[in-house]
């Protein structure tokens, strides 16, 4: 098996690809789309609203809380997530650095 070269790469563009390989699944772009939606969330809004189970959707907002994208509160005896507005800007941010300001020679 091999080994990962990502020590090679500065801790930007490390901290970039764990947000892209976050957002890899069809299920946590949906479950972003609701929070941004909503503002903020109780799991169990997710579980009426995805065609997923409870456990699936854990599962999947574990993945985006560890890659930042989105926070968790304890609200009694509910996790209540929202997005995280600063990694939220960090993607924007990179987004409009790929943007070109005339069409591209190539191709």
């Amino acid at each position: 098996m091999g080994t990962t070269k990502s020590a090679v790469f500065s801790e930007e563009i490390n901290d970039l690809a764990l947000l892209f390989k976050a957002l890899g699944h069809p299920a946590r772009i949906a479950i972003i789309q609701f929070l941004r939606a909503q503002e903020t969330c109780i799991c169990n809004d997710l579980v009426n609203e995805l065609p997923l189970a409870q456990p699936t959707i854990s599962q999947h907002l574990k993945e985006l809380k560890n890659a930042g994208i989105i926070q968790g509160n304890v609200s009694g005896t509910s996790l209540c997530y929202c997005l995280n507005q600063d990694k939220i800007k960090e993607l924007d941010a990179f987004l409009a650095s790929l943007k070109y300001d005339q069409s591209p020679t190539c191709c």
